[in-house]
């Protein structure tokens, strides 16, 4: 099966199914003498773990990271870098009873298409049990842009179902607003604006009993990102970006900046005006339509994009499907699931900008020291 890299200079390659023994990831480019632990990396596969609240899945996982490479002493030393994160809570038996029988929205009939197999156990390679390790290789990413640039990815849920939060300035949003509450008690639905965020959590928990699932959208925001990153044509910072997130599980949709709001404007109301920056920066602009990126490189503002997120497929309310030989039937799907996918997208959406961002970062970097040397 290819397609299991993504990166150039920062790469990434995984292996793994949802109900297999694990999932491993092995990260090329990493720079040599970056300080990693086991621990550093477990701060955010908790923030994407199952079972962590009432309107998550209750599949009950660790996530216990084990770095099987390229550290040595607690520093990178520069080699492949490789983390395996084992599957402990298993239940393969939920799922015997859909072996010759397509699951509505799922990648079922797909698979069989593509390859005349499938691992039915919870989907096999294309769960969302495989982006354990993509969130791994997110906190490595994550650590090198602040150490090298100061850059920073925050995410957060930004609507469920209707309901739409308020974020009149995403650059300024930090990942404590996004995981806790003013009175120190978890934001469980990873929204900042707390009053919208009872509101997600109450529709939730009631489409949840119900029975049923419900979408929404996220907002993932690079701050302290040099101006001049990405590439003028097929490489742009924002295909790579879009690509990125339309990789994960359950993404329909994704925009930046003002996005679809642009098809409506004039161009006189759409353009940035430039403005003269403050030290260290020269230029800027009087606002971020541009959602931090023209040409497909980076502008040096917030970089803001958002992704939109399916409901979950599996239901447990009966669905009508066929079978492998295509004759009427109908399925409940057993096993357990989010009633809405974004609490937990959040950490893996994250990961994924960041190692897209630090890729085109490194990339840069060889670029204007090659420069340097010829002038």
């Amino acid at each position: 099966m290819p397609g299991n890299t993504f990166g150039h200079t920062f790469r990434i390659t995984t292996a793994g199914e949802s109900h297999g023994p694990g999932n491993v990831v092995i990260i090329d480019g990493v720079p040599p003498g970056i300080e990693i632990s086991v621990e550093e990396l477990q701060v955010d596969l908790d923030r994407r773990r199952p079972g962590q609240s009432k309107i998550v899945t209750q599949r009950k996982e660790a996530d216990t990271p084990e770095i099987l490479s390229g550290v040595f002493e607690g520093r990178t030393t520069g080699t492949s870098l490789a983390i395996l994160i084992r599957n402990e809570d298993q239940r393969s038996r939920d799922y015997g009873n859909i072996k010759d029988i397509y699951r509505p929205g799922h990648a079922d009939y797909t698979f069989d298409a593509k390859y005349g197999f499938r691992d039915y156990r919870g989907g096999g390679r294309s769960s969302a049990r495989e982006t354990t390790v993509r969130v791994a290789a997110g906190v490595i990413a994550k650590k090198i842009l602040q150490q090298t640039c100061g850059g920073r990815v925050v995410g957060y849920v930004t609507q469920v179902g209707d309901v739409h939060a308020n974020i009149p300035d995403p650059g300024s949003i930090t990942l404590e607003q996004v995981e806790t509450r003013s009175d120190g008690s978890p934001n469980i639905v990873r929204c900042p604006d707390e009053e919208t965020a009872d509101r997600m959590i109450e529709l939730i928990d009631t489409v949840r009993k119900e029975q049923d699932s419900i979408g929404g959208a996220a907002e993932i925001v690079a701050t302290g990102i040099p101006a001049g990153l990405g590439e003028p044509v097929f490489d742009k910072l924002k295909a790579d970006l879009a690509k990125a997130l339309f990789s994960l599980p359950a993404v329909l949709g994704v925009e930046y900046g003002i996005g679809f709001g642009c098809t409506t404007m004039r161009g006189t109301a759409h353009n940035d005006h430039f403005i003269p920056g403050q030290p260290p920066t020269k230029i800027t602009t009087d606002s971020n339509r541009h959602g931090g990126m023209l040409g497909g490189i980076s502008t040096g503002l917030p970089i803001v994009l958002r992704a939109a997120v399916k409901p979950t497929s599996s239901l447990s309310q009966e669905q009508p499907t066929v079978t492998k030989d295509g004759e009427p039937t109908t399925i409940s799907t057993k096993g357990r699931h989010d009633p809405c996918l974004l609490p937990r997208f959040i950490p893996m959406a994250e990961a994924m900008v960041a190692i897209t961002i630090v890729d085109h970062y490194l990339r840069w970097k060889s670029q204007t020291v090659l420069d340097n040397h010829e002038n």
